[in-house]
């Protein structure tokens, strides 16, 4: 009897200790972010999400972000598709270095692109003589966009994948289907909700990139100023309540992507 009191409240303790943790890193800080926003009462928090600038910034971002999200849920399939079917040298080193913009600290990705595409390198100089920029420019933004968002579609499309009975393509086969038609009638459909989730959290990732858009954005309303450079200019100009506005925009934004993403996740075959 001891024994199971000591089990029960060791197990009560560890859950306790948990969920205080979560609390105090997740939860505080979020009602942190909405309390600072209505601080100073509604009208002003009115006054800061309805500023045209906000809207041009956080518009700018949503745009930006949908370009990205398109560029990675196209990549995104095709290279989870070859890193599954197929086998070739190098696989396993190209399969690990998808995870490489989890790892890598995000001012090192715009640092790496302003090296790459700034107006100094061998890039940079031919595109401007073609008579476009991509540092400081919205091109450049959406490459920073892609570069952190990478893994989350391959990521997803993995499992499925993997999951998939390949006894249904052979079936396909051999009632006379097409490649093309097997891969849209029997694999595309497994691989959906893959996709789905995938876009959707490397759309709510790219909403919220700050460090690596930092160095190679610039800061023109409507046209290189994103939401998290807006955010923290208005830090800058001491202007909190202003930045914690426009934060719980994308905040809100982010729970309702994650929601839904939840919601497609229980719904997929066998959850």
């Amino acid at each position: 009897m001891n024994v199971m009191f000591r089990s029960k409240w060791w197990s009560f303790g560890f859950r306790s200790a948990i969920m205080l943790y979560f609390f105090i890193l997740i939860v505080l800080p979020i009602i942190g972010i909405y309390s600072q926003s209505i601080s100073s009462g509604f009208v002003p928090f009115w006054e800061s999400i309805s500023d045209p600038l906000a809207w041009k910034a956080v518009l700018l971002t949503i745009k930006l972000a949908l370009i990205a999200t398109v560029i990675n849920v196209l990549l995104g399939s095709m290279i989870g598709w070859v890193l599954i079917r197929y086998r070739f040298p190098g696989r396993r080193i190209l399969n690990s270095l998808v995870d490489l913009p989890f790892a890598l600290p995000t001012a090192v990705t715009g640092l790496m692109i302003l090296l790459l595409l700034g107006p100094g390198s061998f890039v940079g100089e031919l595109a401007s003589k073609m008579g476009f920029e991509i540092v400081f420019h919205q091109p450049a933004i959406v490459i920073a966009m892609v570069f952190v968002t990478f893994p989350f579609v391959i990521r997803a499309v993995q499992p499925l994948l993997e999951e998939i009975d390949k006894s249904e393509e052979e079936a396909a086969y051999t009632m006379g289907a097409t490649k093309l038609r097997t891969f849209f009638s029997v694999i595309y459909p497994s691989m959906l909700p893959g996709v789905i989730s995938g876009a959707m959290l490397a759309f709510s990732r790219a909403l919220a990139e700050f460090g690596a858009v930092v160095l190679v954005a610039g800061n023109i309303p409507g046209k290189t100023l994103i939401a998290a450079v807006y955010i923290f200019g208005e830090i800058e100009s001491d202007n909190p309540q202003g930045a914690a506005a426009v934060s719980v925009m994308l905040l809100t934004l982010s729970f309702i992507i994650l929601w839904t993403v939840n919601l497609i996740q229980s719904r997929r075959p066998g959850k």
